[in-house]
């Protein structure tokens, strides 16, 4: 099974970064064979030619806004099928559905996408983490671990029980 955890965000907005430290962790462990952690930062572009690589699975890191408390890790699974009208990525900013529609235009097939997220306290500029959200990193690295460990487990028993049949 193929995984790439992904980190996006903006390191000099405050907790927008928060992905791209959570990638930065994972990279530096010894992570099982098939799963690969990058920093993707703000790099759209740069992403979506990454997804056009087959993969089973991809786990977004991310910062949110979903209103729950500062510090709350959320997993997610956003629904991928249609979509809008491919738009061109922004060199300056991630927007994961315009990521999704250009890979779509470029002839990509999505693989199946998770998103683990991170209420942020704020987002204006500087460097750093809100108090919430830095008690939040060792947290969600293990939740990304754990994401990852369920998901190769599932592909092994869909491999193996389509081989015993």
């Amino acid at each position: 099974m193929r995984v790439l955890v992904v980190g996006v965000g903006n390191v000099f907005l405050g907790d927008d970064g928060f992905g791209v430290e959570i990638a930065r962790c994972l990279a530096a462990e010894e992570l099982p064979p098939g799963v690969e952690a990058k920093d993707y930062g703000v790099r759209a572009l740069h992403l979506a030619y990454a997804l056009l690589e087959p993969r089973d699975l991809v786990i977004v890191v991310d910062a949110v806004r979903r209103g729950d408390p500062p510090g709350t890790l959320t997993l997610l699974e956003p629904a991928l099928e249609g979509g809008a009208a491919a738009a061109a990525p922004d060199a300056h900013g991630m927007d994961l559905g315009s990521v999704f529609s250009a890979v779509r235009a470029l002839g990509g097939t999505l693989p199946r996408v998770l998103i683990v997220g991170c209420e942020v306290a704020g987002i204006g500029e500087g460097i750093g983490f809100s108090p919430a959200v830095e008690a939040a990193v060792g947290p969600a690295v293990e939740l990304v671990r754990e994401v990852v460990e369920r998901e190769l487990a599932r592909g092994e028993e869909r491999r193996c029980g389509a081989t015993s049949g």
